[in-house]
């Protein structure tokens, strides 16, 4: 009758319900407590794969001032560090600005964490950060310092290929810290980057010379005032591109891309040398033109005169006595 209809639904119910347990302890098994300090737009961006990818978060911030985001994330607030520290977070992802990771790292009540916590940095430079780590976290805590090689502008879509540079600067011989590192690269992995292991001093050292020169650019086309037209060129296309690409960022990343990696000074003084040069070969092809435009004739008839002397004087000194000879080219160099 009915009831048996009844009991049946109920068994067939139950391994439905089996296989969403197991899913959801597979989850909890490889998700990361990750605790988010510094929630602007790249820690957001960051925050939003972090949830794809079913990690819990965690977030601190100068002030809370994305709700928004954070609810849609389902990502607590905490004013306060103390209180996020004393949820024991695995990871500790910093991506506040270059210029305030000092305060920030030092603000960090890190007796109330974990023994074994897994710092990440995500900053454009790698140096400066990797030995601020190394001068202030507890010997105890893992470090991993990396750069995401795009940002909430270029990776709209999709972050396929994209470069995500790191370098496992100190991580903990465990299995458990072994397999925590690697569960958080994953995030980046299955996104499809393409995952570059890297020094940060190498890092620093090609970054100067790509992500330094390309920011620059791109604020010098600014201040120029590239504006797109009807008859634009790839190339010219390339350039609007690249104006949208660095104007969305703060001065102060631009800044710290100058001050926190020493290879740039020495970029900026080779674009300057760069550009005298072009200069220099522009105005030295003008001159010569303008010079050949107005001297041209004039200076082309000397030239024969010259000739036609010289010879003279060679034919002189053949033929003629050198007495004669010498007075002629005494002559010729008089006049």
């Amino acid at each position: 009758g009915p009831l048996r209809h009844v009991i049946r639904a109920i068994d067939a119910a139950q391994p439905f319900d089996y296989e969403s347990q197991l899913h959801t302890q597979y989850v909890k098994s490889t998700s990361l407590k990750i605790a988010v300090i510094g929630f602007g737009n790249f820690g957001q961006f960051l925050a939003k794969a972090f949830a794809r990818h079913h990690h819990t978060l965690l977030v601190h911030s100068r002030s809370d001032h994305s709700p928004a985001v954070r609810q849609q994330l389902n990502a607590p607030f905490f004013a306060d560090l103390n209180d996020l520290c004393e949820l024991h977070p695995d990871v500790v992802l910093l991506s506040t600005s270059i210029l305030s990771t000092q305060s920030v790292l030092k603000s960090i009540p890190f007796q109330r964490l974990k023994r074994s916590t897994l710092f990440v940095d995500v900053l454009s430079v790698k140096e400066f950060p990797r030995n601020l780590f190394l001068k202030y976290l507890p010997q105890d805590f893992d470090i991993l310092c990396t750069h995401p090689m795009f940002g909430p502008e270029s990776a709209k879509s999709s972050w396929e290929n994209l470069p995500f540079m790191y370098d496992k600067v100190r991580i903990g011989n465990d299995e458990e810290r072994i397999k925590r590192v690697d569960k958080f690269l994953d995030v980046f992995a299955k996104e499809g980057c393409r995952m570059v292991e890297m020094s940060c001093f190498d890092h620093d050292k090609y970054a100067a010379g790509s992500q330094f020169v390309t920011h620059t650019m791109g604020r010098v086309l600014e201040r120029f005032g590239v504006e797109s037209s009807p008859i634009n060129t790839k190339g010219y296309e390339t350039l609007l591109d690249l104006v949208d690409n660095t104007k969305g960022d703060s001065f102060d990343l631009y800044y710290g891309l100058f001050m926190y990696n020493k290879n740039s000074l020495e970029q900026l003084q080779r674009l300057e040398m760069a550009f005298e040069s072009i200069k220099q070969q522009l105005f030295g092809q003008m001159f010569r033109v303008y010079r050949k435009e107005l001297f041209g004739s004039a200076e082309e008839e000397e030239e024969e005169e010259r000739v036609r002397l010289l010879s003279a004087t060679k034919e002189t000194q053949n033929g003629a006595p050198v007495e004669q000879a010498s007075v002629d080219s005494e002559r010729l160099e008089g006049s």
